[in-house]
């Protein structure tokens, strides 16, 4: 259960980042923030590799680019989801994407990868 905090923690940092740095994302209370960080672990968790399975073939012939778009989709989703948080459009959800997998990726080389428990 820590570790699941830990990660949702990393993920609302990265948001926070991806609502400081873009124009098109926002959210407008602190506390969705939280939920928004929460939900998008729980969208990762459950959605998200039935839609990787589902456009296979696109990430295959991208070498792999596809997935970006399937990471903005994911965000996107969880926009739609969370009244209170917002993202404009396309392009700021693929940016938005980027800083919280990037952000991410961070949080996994300090405290460890997700299915590595310590």
């Amino acid at each position: 259960m820590q570790r699941f905090i830990l990660r949702a923690a990393i993920a609302a940092l990265g948001l926070w980042l991806a609502t400081e740095w873009l124009d098109g994302i926002y959210i407008d209370q602190p506390m969705t923030l939280v939920i928004a960080a929460l939900l998008l672990g729980v969208v990762n968790a459950l959605i998200r590799p039935l839609v990787i399975l589902l456009t296979l073939p696109f990430t295959l012939v991208t070498l792999g680019l596809f997935l970006l778009v399937v990471n903005a989709a994911m965000l996107g989703l969880v926009a739609l989801l969370l009244p209170g948080m917002h993202v404009v459009g396309f392009w700021d959800a693929l940016w938005g994407a980027l800083i919280v997998s990037i952000v991410s990726w961070i949080g996994s080389m300090i405290f460890g990868p997700v299915g590595k428990s310590k």
